[in-house]
């Protein structure tokens, strides 16, 4: 797992546990910034697996150029 991907999951956790606490605690701030983590973390894990998609593609670009 990259680092990039690593992080988009951490991020994704944080998000779901204050999103978590949130719900429990009425607190519709907190909720609303747990919400917002998870869906940046997913949009980190998005980008970072376009990132490693093109760079196989790459990778098979100069393969076949050889």
């Amino acid at each position: 797992m990259s680092e990039e991907k690593f992080e988009a999951k951490a991020d994704q956790l944080k998000g779901s546990v204050k999103e978590g606490v949130g719900k429990l605690t009425g607190d519709k701030e907190l909720e609303a910034e747990g919400t917002a983590g998870k869906v940046i973390g997913k949009g980190k894990e998005l980008v970072d697996d376009a990132k490693e998609i093109v760079e196989g593609a790459i990778d098979s670009i100069k393969d076949k150029m050889k």
